[in-house]
């Protein structure tokens, strides 16, 4: 009768001893690639529709590129000199700062109010919000079509309230003869676009505000105004930050308002309608990408201008 008896182990030589979870762990490495294969179809995407646009955009906006005019040859600056002697871009660059400044301005300003309004909870906040957010919703081409039929000079709506009023005694035209006027009107349609995001993104800072800071600056008899401008203000400026650069954006790349409801009248003309103009109507790609690469270097910085003037870290 023999008995087998394990032989100890060798000297210099080991075991793995299989540890509590050891398949585990290799399927853990295994499912290591499932966050990028889930991130990969978005990745490409982005890299479809963004990055290669602005590496063409940023290459060509050197050459002379007229489909009517081969070949294509490289002109250096020749492109941006060419732009900054037009008096039409020019003149679009101008009315673009207006708009930028409206813009900006007004959404930021009715989006604190909206949102200070919409803080607390109240009954019909819900419907509020859903309103609030529908201009949002419509794209600008829509928008252009529903204010024609408020600014229209024969027929308008504003025209038809103001002669009703006895405030005028004749209808007025709002667009396309006073530059300001034109301008201010056209912005008036974006910012009623604009301002139920600037709203959503400054309740989101508000919503995180403790209500502690708001009872104990009551107590020690804090006005309304006092814990606006101390407490709400200072605590709100990264949603009033981000809400300001969409707008800046937006404001920047005005294209349907001013084309819907101006056409292509000087007066309202924007600088992404020039580009419009000059890529598919004149046909000179090259200028068109100079002057698409020159909005996109003023959109960075002019966003991150407010970036640094507007936005302060906040802890609580």
């Amino acid at each position: 009768m023999s008995v087998d008896v394990a032989s100890p182990s060798r000297p210099g030589t080991t075991r793995p001893a299989p540890g509590p979870g050891g398949g585990r762990s290799r399927l853990v490495r295994r499912l290591d690639f499932l966050p990028y294969v889930l991130v990969a179809p978005l990745a490409v995407f982005i890299i479809g529709l963004a990055l290669v646009p602005a590496g063409i955009t940023l290459v060509e906006a050197f050459f002379k590129i007229q489909p009517l005019n081969p070949p294509d040859r490289f002109t250096g600056l020749g492109n941006f000199f060419a732009l900054f002697s037009d008096p039409g871009i020019i003149a679009s660059m101008g009315n673009t700062v207006l708009y930028v400044i409206i813009g900006v301005a007004l959404s930021t300003v009715l989006g604190i109010v909206f949102a200070v309004t919409l803080q607390k909870p109240f009954r019909g906040r819900s419907v509020l919000v859903a309103i609030l957010i529908l201009p949002w919703a419509l794209p600008g081409v829509v928008e252009g079509i529903v204010w024609t039929g408020i600014w229209d000079s024969n027929n308008g709506l504003l025209n038809s309230v103001l002669s009703s009023l006895h405030l005028i005694d004749h209808y007025q035209v709002f667009l396309g003869q006073n530059q300001f006027v034109t301008i201010l009107a056209i912005e008036l349609v974006q910012v009623w676009q604009i301002t139920p995001l600037s709203a959503l993104l400054v309740l989101a800072s508000l919503q995180n505000i403790p209500g502690e800071l708001y009872e104990a600056a009551s107590l020690d008899g804090a006005t309304g105004w006092k814990m606006f401008t101390r407490i709400t203000l200072p605590l709100a400026r990264p949603g009033i930050a981000i809400a300001m650069v969409q707008a800046v954006i937006a404001t920047l790349n005005v294209f349907d308002q001013p084309y819907v409801l101006n056409g292509a009248a000087a007066t309202g003309s924007s600088v992404t309608m020039q580009t419009y103009f000059i890529s598919f109507q004149n046909l000179d790609f090259g200028q068109g990408y100079a002057l698409s690469l020159l909005i996109t270097l003023a959109t960075l910085i002019v966003s991150l201008g407010v970036v640094r003037l507007v936005y302060r870290p906040v802890e609580f």
